[in-house]
C-alpha cells in the first residue's frame, strides 16, 4: 500500500492526494501521513508493528471478554487477566492502546462468537460432545455403545461417561455433575454442537435452550456456548476426544457384561489423562494439577440434581395390560400392578423395577436397545394363565378329560383373541343344565371352529328336541331346534361351512 501511494504520487508530478485516497480506498490523512515520511521512517514503524506484544499471547481470552462484554473497560480486563495468569509487566495505558487496535480489526479476525480457543487460559473452557460406536461385543451380542467426552481446553484433561442406551437430558446432566466433581471443579463456560439436550431451536444465531439444562447450567455456574450448526470445527479437542475414544478406547473390546464395560473404561481414562498429549506435548493430569486445578472455579451439586440423585428410582405409571414405558420400549410388571405406580432404576443393562410402598423389587429386565419392543417376562401373567387353566379344568369336569380337551382347542382356534372369554361363556353354559347330550358335543368336537354361543344353541335344541328339560330363556321355534339336533349330531367332513346361527 505504502510503496502504491509513493508510485501514484511520483514526488508532486502523479496523481493528487484525493485522487489517489478515492483510488486506493483510504482516507487523504493517511496518504498525507506516508508521504510525509522517509523510507527510514517507514522501515522502523513496519519493524515495530512487528515486534510479539504480551497481550498477544492471551488475545483469544481478550477477545472472548470483550465480545461476552463489549463494555468491558481496559482497567477490567487486565485484572480479569491477571487472575487468570498471574502479574503481567504492563501498562493499564498499554492495555488501552491494545484493546482500541484489537477492537478496529475484531470484526474481520473473529467472525464468530464462539471462536475464541481459550487454549493459553486455565480453567475457562471445556469442549463437550457426545458419540456411539457400533458393534461393541457385550455378553456375546453386538451392541452399540453411547457416550459422553468432556476435554478442558487448557490442559486438555479428559472425563468419559457411557450409557446403554441413548442419553436423555436427565442422564446428560448427571454425567455432567459427575465430570465435575472428577475434574474437582467447574469451568467458566461449556461448548456443545446443537444437540436437542442443548440447544433445542436456532433462529438467526439466537438459541431456544433446553429449559432443564439451562437451568442446571445456571445453578452449577457455567455459560453455555453452542457453535453453528454442522460445524465441528469450533469445538475440535472434543472432536479429536471422541475419535480417540472410539479407536483407541472401545474399538476392538468384549465385555462379559456392562459393569466389566465401566470399570475398563475408568483405567483407560486414567491412563489416557497420564500420556503425553500429542499436540501440547505435555501430560494432562500434570498440566491440570500445576496450572489449572487452582483456578477452577468452585462446584457444588445443584440441589434438583442432587435431589434426583437422592430420591432413587424414578416413578412410572403401568398401563392395564401390565405394562411401563422406559426409553422408547415397554416392559412387564406382575399383573397385581396393572394400572399402578411403580419405581424404575436402570443400572447398567439391567432394569430394576420396585415396589414404591414396600421398596421390595418386584422385576428385572435386561435394557432392550431397540425402540418399540415389548418385553415381556411369562411369569407376570400367571395369574391369567391359571384363570385360564382353571376354566379349561372346569369343562373338562363336565365333558370328561379328552372330549373337553378338543372342545377347548377348537374354542382357542376359532377366537383366541377372546379365548378366556369363551371359555367363562362355555362354563356358564355348561353350568346351565343338569343333563348334557355327550353324543351333541362329541358331534361338534369334529368341527373346525366353534363358539360359546353355537354351543349354546345346540344344546339347546338338544334338550326341546328330546323334550328332557324346558329352556327357560327366549328360544327359537321348536322346528329351527329341532334341525339344531338333528344337524349337531351329524359329523360332515367340513363342519365349518355348515354352522346354523
Amino acid at each position: 500500500m505504502i510503496h502504491k501511494i509513493k508510485a501514484l504520487y511520483d514526488n508532486g508530478r502523479g496523481s493528487s492526494i484525493r485522487s489517489i485516497a478515492k483510488e486506493l480506498g483510504i482516507s487523504r490523512n493517511t496518504v498525507r501521513k506516508y508521504l510525509r515520511m522517509d523510507e527510514a521512517a517507514i522501515a522502523r514503524q513496519q519493524e515495530e508493528k512487528s515486534r510479539h506484544k504480551i497481550l498477544d499471547d492471551y488475545q483469544d481470552y481478550i477477545i472472548h471478554l470483550l465480545q461476552t462484554y463489549p463494555r468491558l473497560s481496559a482497567v477490567k480486563v487486565l485484572r480479569k487477566l491477571e487472575e487468570k495468569v498471574g502479574d503481567l509487566e504492563i501498562s493499564e495505558r498499554s492495555v488501552r492502546r491494545y484493546l482500541k487496535s484489537l477492537k478496529e480489526t475484531m470484526g474481520v479476525k473473529q467472525r464468530r462468537y464462539y471462536e475464541p480457543v481459550l487454549d493459553m487460559i486455565p480453567g475457562v473452557q471445556c469442549q463437550v460432545d457426545l458419540g456411539e460406536i457400533r458393534g461393541i461385543q457385550i455378553g456375546g451380542e453386538d451392541r452399540t455403545v453411547y457416550f459422553v467426552v468432556f476435554v478442558l481446553s487448557y490442559s486438555r484433561l479428559m472425563y468419559v461417561a457411557a450409557s446403554p442406551s441413548p442419553i436423555d437430558t436427565d442422564q446428560f446432566i448427571q454425567i455432567h455433575d459427575r465430570a465435575f466433581r472428577y475434574f474437582g471443579g467447574c469451568p467458566e463456560e461449556c461448548v456443545y454442537d446443537q444437540t436437542r439436550l442443548v440447544v433445542l431451536k436456532e433462529t438467526f444465531r439466537e438459541l431456544e435452550l433446553n429449559q432443564r439444562f439451562h437451568q442446571y447450567a445456571t445453578g452449577a455456574g457455567f455459560k453455555i456456548r453452542a457453535c453453528r450448526g454442522y460445524d465441528p470445527e469450533s469445538k475440535g479437542k472434543v472432536e479429536a476426544g471422541v475419535k480417540y475414544v472410539k479407536n483407541n478406547g472401545l474399538y476392538g473390546e468384549a465385555f462379559s457384561d456392562w459393569p466389566e464395560l465401566e470399570d475398563y473404561l475408568g483405567s483407560w481414562l486414567e491412563r489416557a489423562n497420564a500420556r503425553t498429549h500429542g499436540t501440547t506435548g505435555k501430560v494432562p493430569r500434570d498440566v491440570y494439577e500445576k496450572e489449572e486445578r487452582g483456578v477452577m472455579s468452585s462446584y457444588f451439586t445443584p440441589f434438583f440434581v442432587s435431589e434426583a440423585i437422592s430420591k432413587g428410582p424414578t416413578r412410572r405409571k403401568v398401563d392395564k395390560t401390565g405394562l411401563l414405558s422406559w426409553h422408547s420400549n415397554k416392559y412387564s410388571v406382575p399383573m397385581r400392578y396393572q394400572q399402578g405406580t411403580v419405581g424404575v432404576e436402570q443400572k447398567g443393562d439391567r432394569l430394576f423395577i420396585t415396589d414404591l410402598v414396600t421398596g421390595s423389587q418386584i422385576a428385572e429386565h435386561a435394557l432392550c436397545h431397540g425402540k418399540g419392543q415389548i418385553i415381556k417376562n411369562n411369569n407376570h401373567y400367571r395369574d391369567h394363565e391359571k384363570r385360564i387353566c382353571d376354566l379349561e379344568s372346569n369343562v373338562k369336569g363336565h365333558l370328561g378329560d379328552e372330549l373337553g380337551t378338543r372342545i377347548c382347542c377348537i374354542l382357542k382356534a376359532t377366537s383366541p383373541q377372546i379365548y378366556k372369554d369363551q371359555l367363562l361363556g362355555l362354563v356358564k353354559v355348561l353350568s346351565m343344565y343338569d343333563d348334557i347330550d355327550l353324543e351333541v358335543m362329541e358331534g361338534l368336537s369334529k368341527r373346525s371352529r366353534l363358539t360359546a354361543t353355537m354351543i349354546r344353541d345346540y344344546i339347546e335344541a338338544s334338550i326341546v328336541c328330546s323334550e328332557k328339560k324346558p329352556v327357560t330363556r327366549h328360544s327359537p321355534s321348536d322346528t329351527v331346534n329341532r334341525d339344531l339336533a338333528r344337524y349337531a349330531r351329524l359329523t360332515p367332513s367340513n363342519g365349518g361351512s355348515h354352522v346354523v346361527h
